[in-house]
């Protein structure tokens, strides 16, 4: 079998996802080509790996989509390119992540796959594919992407757009991605398979892989964090998140350290220099940490790990955390709640700071869940199982129709 994957970049979290799936795959005898464009954030391009376009092409394209609204509207020669080495290779399946910032001729690409017939597999990392342009709706409570997007409350975001043009997109977006005959898609959460099903999609069979994490590197790992940060007689609520604003819940943090007792100390982090200047005093906020054992110390040193996010696909920062022997609490949002059962954490209304208060002195006093049963529930997350449950797709999506 031969797969060929496409996706934003070989960086981050669904450039990690591409290459754990490459990798399981190989492992089980399948020749695997993983392609994607310019990105300053890219790690080195592996051998065989196929690259998108060029580092001009992109920027300009990036721009005209800005300019015009109609993203995905151009990348017209990169694409022609990359399809010339599609056909060469010839794949068996094709397997799609983030198609969305202007690297790939919406159009041109799915015209060619609908007439060839290739077998697809896509896994949604957001909600892009079923919008006219935004891959988050839910802080904002839009749901006109159900019947038709118009007068769009977040164009001006990522991917970014200087005018709204998201109804003619909308309705582009559905002819595109409507009508190929072998399309399978895959969701991280049963949150986001549920708004599928609700779209303009709805017709193609949907699975549910959660994401995962590396339970070998998140695991209780013992350090020193109290001391070195004076917190040795506090109950520590950790937040983590590395694009720190509204939609994770910043401002939720602020308004907790208001009300919570002097024994409570809240740390961030993930954090921006423009947060730290602002935040309060009773905030520890710290910056972006590149060491995994350091992140899995603050996990396991935390009482409570809390994540009030406003828009969430899944949340593997709550899944790092039970794995370091953490509870957690959340708002319910998007796919995070599914991240904790009852033996491991809570979830409260969304935009509810009372009861999210309430949670956390709850659980900070009464302790009701064991570090064994946490690092229980997170190693349903295992990565590595995960990935094999692409390889067992795989398998099943090749065989249909032979």
């Amino acid at each position: 079998m031969k797969v060929l994957s496409i996706n934003l970049g070989n960086y981050s979290s669904t450039g990690g996802i591409a290459q754990g799936i490459k990798q399981e795959a190989e492992k089980s005898g399948i020749e695997y080509v993983l392609s994607y464009p310019y990105d300053p954030y890219n790690k080195p391009i592996a051998d065989g790996d196929i690259f998108i376009g060029s580092r001009f092409g992109r920027k300009a394209s990036i721009a005209l989509g800005m300019v015009t609204g109609y993203n995905g509207c151009f990348s017209y020669f990169a694409t022609k390119k990359l399809i010339s080495k599609i056909k060469k290779h010839n794949p068996d399946i094709l397997h799609f992540h983030n198609l969305h910032n202007n690297y790939i001729n919406l159009p041109l690409l799915f015209k060619f796959v609908k007439k060839q017939n290739y077998k697809i597999v896509w896994t949604l990392h957001d909600c892009w594919s079923f919008t006219g342009q935004c891959p988050y709706f839910e802080m904002v409570g839009c749901d006109k992407w159900k019947t038709g997007c118009h007068s769009c409350p977040n164009y001006k975001e990522y991917p970014k757009a200087l005018v709204d043009n998201t109804k003619r997109m909308w309705h582009l977006k559905k002819k595109w991605f409507s009508g190929v005959e072998n399309l399978t898609f895959v969701t991280p959460a049963e949150w986001l398979a549920k708004l599928v099903k609700q779209s303009y999609l709805q017709s193609y069979p949907v699975q549910v892989i959660n994401n995962g994490i590396d339970v070998d590197a998140f695991q209780p790992t013992v350090g020193n964090l109290r001391e070195t940060h004076g917190l040795t007689d506090k109950k520590i609520l950790l937040g983590v998140a590395f694009d720190w604003g509204k939609r994770k819940g910043l401002d939720v943090f602020v308004e907790l350290a208001k009300r919570l007792p002097d024994d409570y100390k809240i740390v961030l982090v993930g954090t921006q220099e423009e947060h730290r200047v602002n935040l309060p005093s009773n905030i520890l906020a710290l910056g972006r940490t590149s060491s995994r054992e350091e992140l899995a110390q603050w996990y396991t040193t935390a009482d409570l790990f809390v994540n009030p996010t406003r828009d969430e696909v899944f949340g593997l920062v709550n899944v790092e955390a039970l794995a370091c022997g953490t509870p957690g609490v959340t708002f319910n949002s998007g796919g995070s709640p599914e991240c904790y059962d009852d033996t491991c954490g809570a979830v409260v209304p969304r935009e509810d700071i009372d009861a999210l208060e309430k949670e956390i002195i709850r659980i900070c006093t009464e302790n009701p869940y064991s570090k064994t049963d946490c690092i229980k529930k997170a190693k349903e997350f295992d990565k590595n199982e995960k990935f094999k449950e692409y390889i067992e797709l795989y398998e099943r999506v090749n065989a249909s129709g032979t």
